[in-house]
Protein backbone atom coordinates (compact mmCIF):
# COMPACT_ATOMS: atom_id res chain seq x y z
CA UNK A 1 0.00 0.00 0.00
CA UNK A 2 2.72 2.25 0.94
CA UNK A 3 4.50 1.74 -2.74
CA UNK A 4 1.36 2.35 -4.54
CA UNK A 5 1.03 5.87 -2.43
CA UNK A 6 5.07 6.67 -2.82
CA UNK A 7 4.18 5.99 -7.06
CA UNK A 8 1.11 8.04 -7.19
CA UNK A 9 2.45 10.79 -5.15
CA UNK A 10 6.19 10.65 -7.83
CA UNK A 11 3.02 10.36 -10.53
CA UNK A 12 1.37 13.31 -9.34
CA UNK A 13 4.36 15.58 -9.21
CA UNK A 14 5.42 14.79 -12.92
CA UNK A 15 2.21 15.37 -13.78
CA UNK A 16 2.45 18.90 -12.19
CA UNK A 17 5.91 19.44 -13.73
CA UNK A 18 4.70 18.91 -16.94
CA UNK A 19 2.14 21.43 -16.91
CA UNK A 20 4.53 24.25 -15.47
CA UNK A 21 6.60 23.30 -18.60
CA UNK A 22 3.27 23.67 -20.79
CA UNK A 23 1.82 26.63 -19.47
CA UNK A 24 -1.62 27.80 -20.63
CA UNK A 25 -1.56 30.40 -23.16
CA UNK A 26 -2.12 33.47 -20.23
CA UNK A 27 0.21 31.99 -18.27
CA UNK A 28 2.79 31.65 -21.01
CA UNK A 29 2.05 35.63 -22.06
CA UNK A 30 2.74 36.47 -18.83
CA UNK A 31 5.77 34.35 -18.60
CA UNK A 32 7.09 35.97 -21.57
CA UNK A 33 6.37 39.45 -20.82
CA UNK A 34 8.23 39.15 -17.33
CA UNK A 35 11.10 37.39 -19.06
CA UNK A 36 10.65 37.02 -23.08
CA UNK A 37 13.94 35.10 -23.46
CA UNK A 38 14.43 32.62 -20.55
CA UNK A 39 17.69 31.19 -22.48
CA UNK A 40 21.44 32.62 -23.22
CA UNK A 41 21.40 35.48 -25.16
CA UNK A 42 22.00 34.61 -28.74
CA UNK A 43 21.21 31.15 -28.71
CA UNK A 44 18.05 29.09 -29.76
CA UNK A 45 15.22 27.74 -27.75
CA UNK A 46 13.86 24.66 -29.28
CA UNK A 47 10.21 25.93 -27.46
CA UNK A 48 10.27 29.01 -29.95
CA UNK A 49 11.43 26.75 -32.49
CA UNK A 50 8.64 24.19 -33.17
CA UNK A 51 6.82 22.03 -30.62
CA UNK A 52 5.03 18.85 -30.92
CA UNK A 53 1.53 19.70 -31.33
CA UNK A 54 -1.94 19.17 -29.10
CA UNK A 55 -4.33 17.35 -30.83
CA UNK A 56 -7.18 18.74 -28.11
CA UNK A 57 -6.07 22.41 -28.80
CA UNK A 58 -6.53 22.09 -32.76
CA UNK A 59 -9.78 22.84 -34.21
CA UNK A 60 -11.64 19.67 -34.50
CA UNK A 61 -11.72 18.03 -37.94
CA UNK A 62 -15.24 19.31 -39.07
CA UNK A 63 -14.63 22.92 -38.09
CA UNK A 64 -11.24 23.05 -39.86
CA UNK A 65 -11.59 24.67 -43.48
CA UNK A 66 -9.73 23.67 -45.95
CA UNK A 67 -8.63 25.72 -49.43
CA UNK A 68 -8.82 24.19 -52.74
CA UNK A 69 -6.96 25.77 -55.43
CA UNK A 70 -9.19 25.28 -59.25
CA UNK A 71 -6.90 26.07 -62.46
CA UNK A 72 -8.61 26.04 -65.99
CA UNK A 73 -6.45 23.70 -67.55
CA UNK A 74 -6.83 20.88 -65.17
CA UNK A 75 -10.62 21.67 -63.95
CA UNK A 76 -11.97 23.35 -66.65
CA UNK A 77 -15.82 22.62 -65.99
CA UNK A 78 -15.72 23.22 -62.34
CA UNK A 79 -13.62 26.20 -62.84
CA UNK A 80 -15.82 27.75 -65.21
CA UNK A 81 -18.48 27.39 -62.99
CA UNK A 82 -16.83 29.31 -60.20
CA UNK A 83 -17.66 32.80 -59.91
CA UNK A 84 -14.91 34.49 -57.80
CA UNK A 85 -11.86 34.08 -56.80
CA UNK A 86 -12.29 33.20 -52.99
CA UNK A 87 -15.45 31.01 -53.29
CA UNK A 88 -17.35 29.48 -50.25
CA UNK A 89 -18.52 26.42 -50.34
CA UNK A 90 -19.60 22.35 -48.70
CA UNK A 91 -17.87 19.31 -48.64
CA UNK A 92 -18.86 15.52 -47.45
CA UNK A 93 -15.60 14.24 -45.65
CA UNK A 94 -14.69 11.38 -43.28
CA UNK A 95 -12.85 12.29 -40.16
CA UNK A 96 -9.82 10.20 -40.37
CA UNK A 97 -9.60 9.62 -36.86
CA UNK A 98 -12.87 8.77 -36.28
CA UNK A 99 -14.01 7.54 -39.54
CA UNK A 100 -17.17 10.04 -38.70
CA UNK A 101 -18.81 11.24 -41.93
CA UNK A 102 -19.29 15.19 -41.47
CA UNK A 103 -20.20 18.21 -43.81
CA UNK A 104 -17.96 21.17 -42.91
CA UNK A 105 -17.15 24.44 -45.06
CA UNK A 106 -14.18 24.88 -47.77
CA UNK A 107 -13.34 27.25 -49.79
CA UNK A 108 -11.65 26.61 -53.45
CA UNK A 109 -9.75 29.38 -55.15
CA UNK A 110 -10.25 30.31 -58.82
CA UNK A 111 -6.89 29.97 -60.25
CA UNK A 112 -5.96 32.94 -62.64
CA UNK A 113 -6.19 32.55 -66.35
CA UNK A 114 -2.89 31.46 -67.76
CA UNK A 115 -1.53 29.81 -64.81
CA UNK A 116 -2.21 26.45 -65.69
CA UNK A 117 -1.06 24.41 -62.71
CA UNK A 118 -2.05 24.80 -59.50
CA UNK A 119 0.32 26.54 -56.86
CA UNK A 120 2.61 23.58 -54.92
CA UNK A 121 1.73 23.01 -51.61
CA UNK A 122 3.83 21.10 -48.84
CA UNK A 123 2.29 18.04 -47.71
CA UNK A 124 3.63 19.35 -43.84
CA UNK A 125 1.20 23.17 -44.90
CA UNK A 126 -1.72 22.33 -46.07
CA UNK A 127 -4.00 25.10 -46.74
CA UNK A 128 -6.80 25.99 -44.55
CA UNK A 129 -9.04 28.89 -43.98
CA UNK A 130 -7.75 29.50 -40.44
CA UNK A 131 -4.04 29.11 -41.11
CA UNK A 132 -4.50 31.27 -44.25
CA UNK A 133 -5.72 33.84 -41.89
CA UNK A 134 -3.33 33.75 -39.06
CA UNK A 135 -0.43 34.01 -41.57
CA UNK A 136 -2.57 37.19 -42.96
CA UNK A 137 -2.48 38.93 -39.91
CA UNK A 138 1.68 38.00 -39.43
CA UNK A 139 1.84 39.67 -43.06
CA UNK A 140 0.99 42.66 -42.13
CA UNK A 141 2.48 42.61 -38.53
CA UNK A 142 5.09 45.35 -37.77
CA UNK A 143 5.80 42.02 -33.63
CA UNK A 144 7.86 40.65 -36.50
CA UNK A 145 10.49 43.16 -36.51
CA UNK A 146 12.71 44.77 -33.28
CA UNK A 147 11.32 47.58 -33.55
CA UNK A 148 7.82 47.06 -34.37
CA UNK A 149 8.11 49.33 -37.08
CA UNK A 150 8.83 46.87 -40.32
CA UNK A 151 6.42 44.32 -41.41
CA UNK A 152 6.32 41.67 -44.98
CA UNK A 153 4.06 44.40 -46.04
CA UNK A 154 6.38 47.16 -45.63
CA UNK A 155 8.86 45.33 -48.37
CA UNK A 156 5.95 43.90 -50.02
CA UNK A 157 3.02 46.29 -50.17
CA UNK A 158 0.24 44.87 -51.62
CA UNK A 159 -0.80 48.40 -53.08
CA UNK A 160 2.63 48.70 -55.12
CA UNK A 161 2.32 45.35 -56.94
CA UNK A 162 3.61 43.52 -53.92
CA UNK A 163 7.15 45.40 -53.63
CA UNK A 164 7.93 48.94 -52.75
CA UNK A 165 9.04 50.22 -55.72
CA UNK A 166 12.62 51.30 -54.34
CA UNK A 167 15.44 50.73 -55.90
CA UNK A 168 16.66 48.81 -52.43
CA UNK A 169 14.36 48.51 -48.92
CA UNK A 170 14.43 50.37 -46.32
CA UNK A 171 13.89 48.35 -43.07
CA UNK A 172 14.39 49.47 -39.16
CA UNK A 173 16.02 52.53 -37.99
CA UNK A 174 15.93 53.47 -41.73
CA UNK A 175 18.43 50.50 -43.07
CA UNK A 176 18.98 50.33 -46.33
CA UNK A 177 18.95 47.24 -48.17
CA UNK A 178 21.24 45.85 -51.00
CA UNK A 179 18.70 44.45 -53.22
CA UNK A 180 15.21 45.57 -55.03
CA UNK A 181 12.57 43.48 -53.44
CA UNK A 182 11.00 41.77 -55.23
CA UNK A 183 7.48 40.61 -55.98
CA UNK A 184 5.09 38.07 -54.43
CA UNK A 185 3.33 37.82 -57.26
CA UNK A 186 3.13 34.16 -58.17
CA UNK A 187 5.93 33.07 -55.75
CA UNK A 188 4.30 30.31 -55.25
CA UNK A 189 5.81 29.31 -58.28
CA UNK A 190 9.34 29.91 -57.84
CA UNK A 191 11.62 26.90 -57.66
CA UNK A 192 13.91 29.04 -55.16
CA UNK A 193 13.48 32.18 -53.30
CA UNK A 194 15.42 35.67 -52.78
CA UNK A 195 17.40 37.00 -55.88
CA UNK A 196 20.32 34.40 -55.31
CA UNK A 197 17.94 31.32 -54.54
CA UNK A 198 19.42 30.69 -51.33
CA UNK A 199 15.85 29.87 -49.82
CA UNK A 200 14.20 26.54 -51.05
CA UNK A 201 10.70 27.55 -50.23
CA UNK A 202 7.83 30.31 -49.19
CA UNK A 203 8.42 28.79 -45.56
CA UNK A 204 12.32 29.39 -45.71
CA UNK A 205 12.21 32.70 -47.22
CA UNK A 206 9.40 33.53 -44.55
CA UNK A 207 12.23 33.14 -42.40
CA UNK A 208 15.10 35.51 -43.34
CA UNK A 209 14.11 38.80 -42.99
CA UNK A 210 13.31 38.82 -39.43
CA UNK A 211 16.89 37.49 -38.89
CA UNK A 212 17.66 40.13 -41.18
CA UNK A 213 19.56 43.37 -39.47
CA UNK A 214 19.47 45.73 -42.47
CA UNK A 215 15.12 44.90 -42.40
CA UNK A 216 13.91 43.99 -39.26
CA UNK A 217 16.62 42.41 -36.87
CA UNK A 218 18.65 45.53 -34.17
CA UNK A 219 20.71 42.84 -33.96
CA UNK A 220 20.32 42.09 -29.96
CA UNK A 221 19.97 38.23 -28.80
CA UNK A 222 18.37 35.37 -30.86
CA UNK A 223 15.98 37.62 -33.44
CA UNK A 224 13.62 34.51 -33.80
CA UNK A 225 13.34 34.00 -30.04
CA UNK A 226 12.89 37.93 -29.24
CA UNK A 227 10.03 37.70 -32.42
CA UNK A 228 8.18 34.51 -31.24
CA UNK A 229 8.56 36.38 -27.47
CA UNK A 230 6.73 39.45 -28.77
CA UNK A 231 4.00 37.09 -30.75
CA UNK A 232 3.04 35.38 -27.81
CA UNK A 233 1.90 38.26 -25.97
CA UNK A 234 -0.96 38.47 -28.11
CA UNK A 235 -3.38 36.22 -26.72
CA UNK A 236 -5.89 36.07 -29.41
CA UNK A 237 -3.07 34.93 -32.05
CA UNK A 238 -1.87 32.19 -29.48
CA UNK A 239 -5.31 30.50 -29.58
CA UNK A 240 -5.06 31.06 -33.27
CA UNK A 241 -1.83 28.97 -33.35
CA UNK A 242 -3.52 26.52 -31.31
CA UNK A 243 -6.38 26.22 -33.05
CA UNK A 244 -4.10 25.86 -36.27
CA UNK A 245 -1.16 23.88 -35.66
CA UNK A 246 -1.98 22.85 -32.05
CA UNK A 247 1.31 24.43 -30.56
CA UNK A 248 2.10 28.07 -29.19
CA UNK A 249 3.34 30.50 -31.43
CA UNK A 250 6.82 29.32 -32.96
CA UNK A 251 9.03 30.19 -35.93
CA UNK A 252 7.58 26.48 -37.52
CA UNK A 253 4.12 27.86 -37.49
CA UNK A 254 4.75 31.68 -38.64
CA UNK A 255 7.07 30.78 -41.47
CA UNK A 256 4.39 28.02 -42.47
CA UNK A 257 1.26 30.20 -41.92
CA UNK A 258 3.09 33.54 -43.69
CA UNK A 259 3.94 30.86 -46.84
CA UNK A 260 0.18 29.62 -46.99
CA UNK A 261 -1.14 33.65 -47.26
CA UNK A 262 1.57 33.87 -50.01
CA UNK A 263 0.29 31.07 -52.02
CA UNK A 264 -2.42 32.86 -52.92
CA UNK A 265 -0.81 36.14 -53.81
CA UNK A 266 -1.52 34.93 -57.86
CA UNK A 267 -1.77 36.99 -60.80
CA UNK A 268 -2.89 36.70 -64.58
CA UNK A 269 -5.45 36.88 -66.76
CA UNK A 270 -3.86 39.18 -69.19
CA UNK A 271 -4.54 40.64 -72.33
CA UNK A 272 -1.97 37.62 -73.39
CA UNK A 273 -3.97 35.22 -71.58
CA UNK A 274 -7.13 36.29 -73.01
CA UNK A 275 -5.55 35.87 -76.40
CA UNK A 276 -4.19 32.14 -76.24
CA UNK A 277 -8.01 31.61 -75.24
CA UNK A 278 -9.35 33.04 -77.98
CA UNK A 279 -6.79 31.95 -80.60
CA UNK A 280 -7.74 28.05 -79.58
CA UNK A 281 -11.41 29.10 -80.03
CA UNK A 282 -10.90 30.27 -83.49
CA UNK A 283 -8.37 27.62 -84.30
CA UNK A 284 -11.31 25.00 -83.28
CA UNK A 285 -13.92 27.11 -85.58
CA UNK A 286 -11.65 27.08 -88.29
CA UNK A 287 -11.29 23.22 -88.02
CA UNK A 288 -7.42 23.75 -89.29
CA UNK A 289 -5.53 22.47 -86.08
CA UNK A 290 -2.61 25.49 -86.61
CA UNK A 291 -2.42 27.21 -82.77
CA UNK A 292 -0.90 30.08 -84.06
CA UNK A 293 -1.65 33.22 -83.17
CA UNK A 294 -2.59 36.00 -85.33
CA UNK A 295 -3.42 39.76 -84.41
CA UNK A 296 -7.08 39.07 -84.62
CA UNK A 297 -6.73 37.61 -81.38
CA UNK A 298 -5.54 40.14 -79.35
CA UNK A 299 -7.67 42.55 -81.19
CA UNK A 300 -10.51 40.23 -79.99
CA UNK A 301 -9.56 40.22 -76.73
CA UNK A 302 -8.87 43.78 -76.97
CA UNK A 303 -12.91 44.93 -78.22
CA UNK A 304 -13.77 42.70 -75.16
CA UNK A 305 -11.51 45.05 -72.42
CA UNK A 306 -12.77 47.94 -73.91
CA UNK A 307 -16.73 46.46 -73.76
CA UNK A 308 -16.07 45.46 -70.30
CA UNK A 309 -14.72 48.64 -69.16
CA UNK A 310 -11.36 46.84 -67.74
CA UNK A 311 -9.53 50.00 -67.18
CA UNK A 312 -6.40 47.40 -65.27
CA UNK A 313 -5.94 45.98 -68.42
CA UNK A 314 -6.16 48.57 -71.10
CA UNK A 315 -4.34 51.41 -68.57
CA UNK A 316 -0.87 48.94 -68.67
CA UNK A 317 -0.79 48.97 -72.57
CA UNK A 318 -1.42 53.16 -72.51
CA UNK A 319 -4.94 52.70 -73.77
CA UNK A 320 -7.92 55.20 -72.19
CA UNK A 321 -11.05 53.03 -71.50
CA UNK A 322 -13.61 55.98 -73.17
CA UNK A 323 -11.47 56.94 -75.82
CA UNK A 324 -8.79 54.62 -77.44
CA UNK A 325 -11.07 52.00 -79.03
CA UNK A 326 -10.23 52.87 -82.35
CA UNK A 327 -6.64 52.17 -81.92
CA UNK A 328 -7.61 48.09 -80.83
CA UNK A 329 -6.54 46.79 -84.56
CA UNK A 330 -2.93 48.86 -84.58
CA UNK A 331 -2.44 47.84 -81.02
CA UNK A 332 -3.28 44.37 -81.33
CA UNK A 333 -0.52 44.20 -84.75
CA UNK A 334 2.23 46.00 -82.33
CA UNK A 335 1.42 43.37 -79.35
CA UNK A 336 1.30 40.07 -81.77
CA UNK A 337 4.90 41.43 -83.56
CA UNK A 338 6.07 41.99 -79.86
CA UNK A 339 5.24 38.27 -79.45
CA UNK A 340 6.79 37.44 -82.54
CA UNK A 341 10.28 38.90 -81.09
CA UNK A 342 9.91 37.75 -77.77
CA UNK A 343 10.05 34.31 -79.28
CA UNK A 344 12.21 34.84 -81.86
CA UNK A 345 14.72 37.91 -82.23
CA UNK A 346 14.59 38.91 -78.98
CA UNK A 347 14.86 35.79 -77.77
CA UNK A 348 13.72 36.58 -74.65
CA UNK A 349 12.19 32.92 -74.15
CA UNK A 350 15.72 32.25 -73.78
CA UNK A 351 15.04 32.25 -69.91
CA UNK A 352 11.52 33.52 -69.86
CA UNK A 353 8.83 30.91 -70.09
CA UNK A 354 6.52 28.57 -68.95
CA UNK A 355 3.23 30.60 -67.20
CA UNK A 356 4.94 32.79 -65.45
CA UNK A 357 7.70 33.81 -68.07
CA UNK A 358 10.79 32.69 -65.62
CA UNK A 359 12.78 29.40 -66.12
CA UNK A 360 13.60 29.82 -62.67
CA UNK A 361 17.17 29.61 -63.46
CA UNK A 362 19.96 32.05 -62.46
CA UNK A 363 22.06 34.32 -65.48
CA UNK A 364 25.02 36.83 -65.14
CA UNK A 365 23.14 39.51 -67.56
CA UNK A 366 26.01 42.14 -65.99
CA UNK A 367 23.34 44.24 -63.95
CA UNK A 368 25.45 46.90 -62.07
CA UNK A 369 28.77 46.19 -63.78
CA UNK A 370 31.03 49.22 -64.64
CA UNK A 371 34.19 49.38 -66.08
CA UNK A 372 33.38 45.45 -66.56
CA UNK A 373 33.82 44.85 -63.07
CA UNK A 374 30.90 43.35 -60.59
CA UNK A 375 30.03 45.51 -57.74
CA UNK A 376 31.42 44.83 -54.88
CA UNK A 377 29.71 41.70 -52.51
CA UNK A 378 27.79 41.24 -56.01
CA UNK A 379 28.38 37.65 -56.28
CA UNK A 380 24.69 36.37 -56.58
CA UNK A 381 24.03 32.45 -56.84
CA UNK A 382 27.60 32.06 -56.44
CA UNK A 383 27.53 33.14 -52.97
CA UNK A 384 24.59 31.17 -51.80
CA UNK A 385 26.05 27.66 -53.00
CA UNK A 386 27.28 25.26 -50.25
CA UNK A 387 31.08 24.93 -50.05
CA UNK A 388 31.72 21.83 -52.37
CA UNK A 389 28.96 22.86 -54.95
CA UNK A 390 30.22 26.14 -55.92
CA UNK A 391 30.30 26.89 -59.61
CA UNK A 392 32.33 30.03 -60.93
CA UNK A 393 29.40 30.10 -64.06
CA UNK A 394 27.04 31.43 -61.07
CA UNK A 395 29.15 34.23 -59.92
CA UNK A 396 27.33 37.52 -60.41
CA UNK A 397 24.15 35.38 -61.61
CA UNK A 398 20.71 36.28 -59.95
CA UNK A 399 17.75 34.78 -60.45
CA UNK A 400 15.21 35.29 -63.37
CA UNK A 401 11.95 37.32 -62.26
CA UNK A 402 8.44 36.29 -63.27
CA UNK A 403 7.22 38.72 -66.08
CA UNK A 404 3.90 39.04 -64.36
CA UNK A 405 2.37 41.98 -63.16
CA UNK A 406 5.48 44.49 -64.83
CA UNK A 407 3.95 47.80 -64.85
CA UNK A 408 3.30 47.34 -61.59
CA UNK A 409 6.27 46.28 -59.75
CA UNK A 410 8.86 48.72 -61.20
CA UNK A 411 11.96 49.27 -60.81
CA UNK A 412 13.45 46.42 -62.57
CA UNK A 413 16.65 44.12 -62.48
CA UNK A 414 18.00 43.34 -58.90
CA UNK A 415 19.63 46.51 -58.15
CA UNK A 416 16.35 48.41 -59.47
CA UNK A 417 18.94 50.25 -61.35
CA UNK A 418 16.27 49.90 -64.73
CA UNK A 419 13.31 52.35 -63.96
CA UNK A 420 10.99 51.63 -67.04
CA UNK A 421 10.49 48.51 -69.40
CA UNK A 422 11.69 50.90 -72.24
CA UNK A 423 15.08 50.93 -70.22
CA UNK A 424 15.48 46.64 -69.72
CA UNK A 425 15.03 46.69 -73.37
CA UNK A 426 17.65 48.90 -74.14
CA UNK A 427 19.50 46.69 -71.84
CA UNK A 428 18.86 43.87 -73.38
CA UNK A 429 19.36 45.43 -76.61
CA UNK A 430 23.34 45.96 -75.88
CA UNK A 431 24.06 42.50 -74.69
CA UNK A 432 23.50 43.42 -71.36
CA UNK A 433 26.76 44.81 -69.64
CA UNK A 434 29.89 42.92 -70.60
CA UNK A 435 32.22 40.78 -67.50
CA UNK A 436 34.33 38.03 -67.20
CA UNK A 437 31.19 35.99 -66.13
CA UNK A 438 28.48 37.04 -68.87
CA UNK A 439 26.20 34.12 -69.28
CA UNK A 440 26.57 32.58 -72.67
CA UNK A 441 23.21 33.27 -73.25
CA UNK A 442 24.42 36.97 -73.68
CA UNK A 443 27.27 36.42 -75.72
CA UNK A 444 28.20 36.01 -79.17
CA UNK A 445 29.91 33.20 -78.58
CA UNK A 446 30.55 32.55 -82.36
CA UNK A 447 32.22 35.66 -82.39
CA UNK A 448 34.71 34.61 -79.26
CA UNK A 449 35.11 31.09 -80.96
CA UNK A 450 36.20 33.13 -84.22
CA UNK A 451 38.45 35.74 -82.00
CA UNK A 452 40.26 32.54 -80.36
CA UNK A 453 41.20 30.92 -83.38
CA UNK A 454 42.76 34.40 -84.98
CA UNK A 455 44.39 34.22 -81.28
CA UNK A 456 45.66 31.13 -81.82
CA UNK A 457 46.36 31.23 -85.23
CA UNK A 458 47.81 34.62 -85.92
CA UNK A 459 45.58 35.74 -88.24
CA UNK A 460 43.72 39.36 -88.18
CA UNK A 461 40.04 39.20 -86.82
CA UNK A 462 36.85 40.11 -88.17
CA UNK A 463 33.71 40.50 -86.18
CA UNK A 464 31.97 41.64 -83.68
CA UNK A 465 33.83 43.58 -80.73
CA UNK A 466 35.74 41.18 -78.48
CA UNK A 467 37.28 42.56 -75.00
CA UNK A 468 39.25 40.54 -72.73
CA UNK A 469 37.83 40.32 -69.21
CA UNK A 470 39.73 39.31 -65.73
CA UNK A 471 43.14 38.38 -65.20
CA UNK A 472 43.37 35.61 -68.13
CA UNK A 473 42.01 38.35 -70.20
CA UNK A 474 39.27 36.12 -70.97
CA UNK A 475 36.95 37.31 -74.16
CA UNK A 476 33.85 38.93 -74.08
CA UNK A 477 31.33 39.46 -76.59
CA UNK A 478 27.88 40.84 -75.43
CA UNK A 479 25.33 39.23 -78.11
CA UNK A 480 23.23 42.66 -79.13
CA UNK A 481 20.23 42.49 -80.37
CA UNK A 482 19.96 45.31 -83.00
CA UNK A 483 16.36 46.14 -82.21
CA UNK A 484 15.06 49.10 -84.63
CA UNK A 485 12.89 51.88 -82.75
CA UNK A 486 9.84 50.05 -83.79
CA UNK A 487 10.91 46.57 -82.74
CA UNK A 488 11.81 47.83 -79.06
CA UNK A 489 8.23 49.78 -78.96
CA UNK A 490 6.29 46.51 -79.59
CA UNK A 491 8.57 44.54 -77.47
CA UNK A 492 7.75 46.57 -75.01
CA UNK A 493 4.18 46.43 -75.34
CA UNK A 494 4.33 42.53 -75.29
CA UNK A 495 5.40 42.97 -72.29
CA UNK A 496 3.11 44.96 -70.71
CA UNK A 497 0.31 42.89 -72.42
CA UNK A 498 1.79 40.41 -69.17
CA UNK A 499 -0.15 42.57 -66.54
CA UNK A 500 -2.37 40.60 -64.92
CA UNK A 501 -5.34 41.39 -62.53
CA UNK A 502 -4.11 42.53 -59.37
CA UNK A 503 -4.99 39.95 -56.29
CA UNK A 504 -8.35 39.44 -54.96
CA UNK A 505 -9.43 42.24 -52.41
CA UNK A 506 -9.70 39.41 -49.99
CA UNK A 507 -5.89 39.27 -50.30
CA UNK A 508 -4.85 42.80 -51.05
CA UNK A 509 -6.89 44.42 -47.83
CA UNK A 510 -5.44 44.32 -44.36
CA UNK A 511 -7.69 42.81 -42.10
Amino acid sequence: MLTRLRWFLCAAGLLAGLLLLRPTAKSALAADKKDPLKIAEGTASSDHEWQVPRERWQLPFKDDQPIYFVNRSQAAAEWDKLPHFWNETTENAVDPKTGEKVMRKAVKIKVPLGLTVNPPVPVENPMTVAKWKLGKQLYFSPSLSSDATVSCATCHDPKLGFTDRAPVSTGIRGNKGGMSAPTVYNSAYNALQFWDGRAASLEDQAQGPVMNPLEMFDGDGHAWNHAVSRIRRNEKIVQQFREVFGTDPTRDGIAKAIAAYERTVLSGNAIHDRADVAMRARVEDEGSGKYDFKAKDYETVLLAAFDAKDKTALDALGLDVDKDRAKAAATAKSIHNGRALFFGKARCNGCHIGDNFTDNQFHNLGVGVKDGQLPPNAWGRFASLPTGHKNAESIGAFKTPTLRHLTGTAPYMHDGNEKTLEEVVDFYDRGGNANEFLDTKMRDTDAERAYLLSQRNHTPYKGAEVKGFGKDEKPIAPLKLNLTPQEKHDLTLFLRALQGDPADPVVMRKE
